[in-house]
């Protein structure tokens, strides 16, 4: 009588027991996972509407302080005196929270004072992203 040997099963396939568990798990889960995501959502709350608050879509307008020879100052087009700039600086520097940029533009016979002025009015301000414009060299 011959003794027969079994050699075992070499590669004869995957354990699938384990990989079934694993997803059974992960389907457990995720199924408690969004009980808890609805239970938050279900209490019934009145949202208060926000009338005045818009989302900042773009960068801020930069600000721009022209000064000419005499040493009068402009907004934008306009003719502003020293304290009417720091107040609209002020209320430029409230509107745009994340930072309002400043450029002040000045002839190049302007006595510096005014110049000055300008750059302390935009310190007072509390605008910290200012500069002085020059003319490039092309």
């Amino acid at each position: 009588m011959s003794v027969r040997i079994d050699k075992g099963r070499l590669g004869s396939g995957l354990e699938l027991t384990p990989m079934i568990d694993i997803v059974f798990l992960l389907m457990i889960f995720f199924l408690v996972a969004s009980k808890l995501e609805e239970a938050d959502r279900s209490i019934d709350v009145v949202l208060p509407k926000a009338s005045a608050a818009k989302p900042l879509t773009s960068q801020p307008a930069e600000f721009i302080i022209s000064i000419d020879r005499q040493g009068s100052y402009f907004a934008g087009a306009k003719p502003i005196t020293l304290v009417d700039l720091t107040s609209r600086l002020k209320q430029a520097a409230a509107d745009n929270p994340q930072g309002q940029k400043v450029i002040v533009r000045a002839d190049e016979n302007v006595q510096h004072k005014f110049v000055v002025g300008a750059m302390n009015a935009c310190v007072q301000a509390g605008i910290d992203d200012y500069q002085v414009q020059s003319a490039s060299d092309d």
